[in-house]
C-alpha cells in the first residue's frame, strides 16, 4: 500500500519555501540551523522527499513556528 499524498507533499513544499523566504533564509542557512543538509532541504522544497516529524519540528523552530503552527499552515494551503 502506497502512503503518498501528493496534495500534502505539495502543500508542505510550498509552505516550507514560502516561509523560508518570508523569514529571509536561504536553503543553506535553514539547513545549517536545522542541522540538515542543503540538498535535503532542496529535496523537500521540490517534493522529492517527505520529512519525518523530527525534521518538521527542527524546520518549524528555525522558521519561527511551532510544529503545530507549521502543520496548520500546511493544512490551510491544502484547502485553498
Amino acid at each position: 500500500m502506497e502512503r503518498k499524498n501528493e496534495k500534502l507533499i505539495r502543500a508542505f513544499a510550498k509552505v516550507l519555501k514560502d516561509r523560508r523566504k518570508a523569514v529571509g533564509l536561504s536553503q543553506e542557512e535553514l539547513a545549517f540551523r536545522a542541522d540538515l543538509s542543503t540538498s535535503y532541504v532542496s529535496l523537500l522544497e521540490t517534493r522529492n522527499r517527505q520529512p519525518t516529524l523530527t525534521v518538521m519540528d527542527a524546520l518549524a523552530r528555525q522558521l519561527d513556528l511551532t510544529l503545530a503552527e507549521l502543520v496548520r499552515l500546511v493544512e490551510s494551503d491544502m484547502v485553498s
